[in-house]
């Protein structure tokens, strides 16, 4: 089995690529590519995210045929696929980062500024925090509720079905720290900095 990291040039991603290749030990082959056939051909994508959502929107739309290709990958044909961080807020409609952006449109939504209550709370929101565990799930398959993730954002991603929520984080609000529809899978957290309880969240997603 083949696991593709989506490399579409967003900001470092050294953590990520670390990280799976330390669970997948040699099991199960890991790539890091944006090579279109490459990740057509691949069993399961990563797509990590880092900086803003126009700015790894653009980057994605810089590489000739990329969202088609991860459209075709995800939507047509339901293989597993797992965003992280801003590759979690792509999923949406549409993101009000910088500007209004559009997004791919997977799961219904939009992504909009943390409300930092008058400043009240700090943004971005860094750091450890606890998860409240929505449902069950493959790719939190047993981690316990109430397990603290690693997060780094400003942004939150507002999907219109509930339904599509796994878990939430409070931060001056709930707000959603992961998804899971059919076979799209995502993380506002990093698991990649999670410690043991991320790279869990990894193993799930390898061996799904």
């Amino acid at each position: 089995m083949n696991v593709t990291i989506v490399d579409y040039k967003s900001g470092n991603i050294s953590s990520v690529i670390n990280s799976f290749k330390e669970v997948a030990q040699n099991k199960v082959k890991i790539e890091v590519t944006s090579d279109l056939n490459k990740i057509k051909s691949s069993d399961k994508v990563v797509l990590p995210g880092q900086g803003s959502f126009k700015s790894c929107i653009d980057a994605l739309n810089t590489i000739n045929g990329l969202v088609e290709t991860l459209n075709d990958f995800a939507i047509k044909n339901k293989k597993p696929l797992l965003g992280i961080c801003v590759g979690l807020q792509m999923f949406a409609d549409v993101g009000y980062e910088e500007t209004e952006t559009k997004g791919l449109g997977w799961i219904p939504g939009k992504v909009t500024k943390i409300d930092n209550q008058k400043g009240k709370y700090k943004l971005p929101h860094i750091g450890w925090n606890e998860i409240n565990i929505m449902k069950d799930s493959k790719i939190l398959k047993d981690i316990k509720d109430k397990s603290h993730m690693y997060f780094v954002h400003s942004y939150e991603f507002v999907p219109n079905d509930k339904n599509a929520i796994l878990a939430t984080t409070n931060y001056s609000s709930n707000h959603v720290c992961a998804v899971e529809i059919e076979n799209i899978f995502g993380t506002q957290f990093h698991p990649e900095k999670s410690d043991k309880i991320g790279l869990k969240v990894i193993d799930n997603f390898i061996n799904l």
